[in-house]
C-alpha cells in the first residue's frame, strides 16, 4: 500500500510539473525563435539571454556569461548563419506559477544530432534564458572509441596546460 501511494505522488508531482499546452506552445516559440536567430545570424539571438545568464558548449573549454559568449561568437555572426539547430522533440515544464521553466530537446544541427537543456524565466510577456547547455549525442556503442580520441587527444603535449 505505502508503494503504490508513494508511486502516484512521485506520479501526480512529476505530471504537476510539465508545463500546461498553452505555455509549452509559448516556450516552443521563444526557443525555435533563438535558434532561427543564429540560423539566421540575428544578433537579437543574444538578447534572449539573461544578462547573467550562462551559455556552456560542446567543448569543455565553453562556459560563458552571456557578453563573453557574444564577444566569442561575434565573427559566426558576420556571416549569413551562425549555426543552425532544429528541434526534433522537446519537453517542457515549469515552476507552478510559470515564472520559472526548464526544458530539454533533441536537435538536428550542423553536428549531428545534440542534446540541449536550458532554464529561462519569464521576463514580462515573455522569457529569458539563464541557463543553456548543449552536448552531442554520443551513441553508447560508440562512447569507448570516442572516449579513446578525447583521451588521446587531450595527451597531447601542451593540450592541458594551453589556455584554450
Amino acid at each position: 500500500m505505502k508503494s503504490l501511494l508513494l508511486t502516484c505522488c512521485l506520479l501526480f508531482c512529476s505530471l504537476a510539473a510539465q508545463a500546461d499546452a498553452s505555455l509549452k506552445r509559448k516556450v516552443d516559440a521563444f526557443v525555435d525563435r533563438w535558434h532561427d536567430d543564429a540560423a539566421h545570424a540575428r544578433s537579437v539571438y543574444f538578447d534572449k539571454i539573461a544578462k547573467d545568464g550562462i551559455y556552456i558548449g560542446t567543448d569543455k573549454t565553453e562556459r560563458w556569461r552571456r557578453d563573453e559568449f557574444k564577444a566569442w561568437a561575434k565573427p559566426y555572426f558576420k556571416g549569413k548563419s551562425a549555426w543552425a539547430f532544429k528541434a526534433i522533440k522537446r519537453h517542457v515544464y515549469s515552476s507552478g506559477d510559470g515564472s520559472m521553466v526548464w526544458f530539454d530537446e533533441l536537435l538536428d544541427t550542423q553536428m549531428g544530432v545534440c542534446q540541449a537543456s536550458g532554464i529561462m524565466r519569464r521576463k514580462g510577456d515573455s522569457f529569458e534564458i539563464v541557463h543553456y547547455q548543449l552536448s552531442m549525442a554520443v551513441p553508447n556503442e560508440v562512447g569507448g572509441q570516442v572516449t579513446k580520441l578525447i583521451k588521446d587527444f587531450e595527451a597531447r603535449d601542451g593540450w592541458k596546460t594551453s589556455k584554450r
